[in-house]
């Protein structure tokens, strides 16, 4: 019987051109649209660009039994971190205005200024420019739709993951 999943390789190709199109979504809203990322934004941008990489090497490399299963924890484990990222973003998008954090130096002052563990933990506390919603589409902020990009991109990786195994 022939199954309806496509070959891992084919999936690894068709998921990452999913990717390379929200990534150009993204992109096309920061350089046409006008809307600068804020911090999270640009950590979920380095996440899916992670997501991106090992998809590539999957596809390049077109392993078969277990090494099928070694990229799919890869990028499994990615998408979890993008997620988490995208998670906290939107929880501080739903704060009441009083409670948002204060901004704080930009990202670039940061990263010349900071450790970079002290530049990490201070980006994914998140500040009021990651608070603002400057976007929404079906309702869904940037955020939210990135949350459904690393979803879908999970969902590849878990069928990757536990697919049965050719005989």
């Amino acid at each position: 019987m022939q199954s309806l999943i496509p070959a891992p390789r084919a999936l690894n190709g068709l998921t990452l051109l999913a990717c390379a199109a929200a990534f150009a979504g993204a992109l096309y809203m920061q350089h046409v649209e006008g809307l600068e990322p804020c911090p999270l934004c640009i950590f979920q941008r380095i996440a899916l660009i992670v997501v991106m990489v090992i998809l590539l090497i999957a596809t390049l490399h077109g392993p078969k039994g277990v090494g099928v299963r070694v990229y799919a924890v890869l990028t499994g484990l990615a998408t979890l971190g993008g997620a988490a990222i995208a998670v906290r973003h939107l929880w501080l998008q739903s704060l009441p205005a009083d409670e948002v954090p204060a901004c704080g130096p930009t990202l670039d002052y940061m990263i010349d200024a900071f450790p970079l563990h002290e530049v990490l933990a201070t980006v994914l506390s998140g500040s009021g420019e990651c608070a603002e919603i400057s976007w929404r589409f079906l309702g869904l902020t940037i955020p939210g739709w990135s949350l459904v990009v690393f979803g879908g991109v999970l969902v590849v990786a878990l069928i990757q993951l536990f697919r049965p195994r050719r005989a």
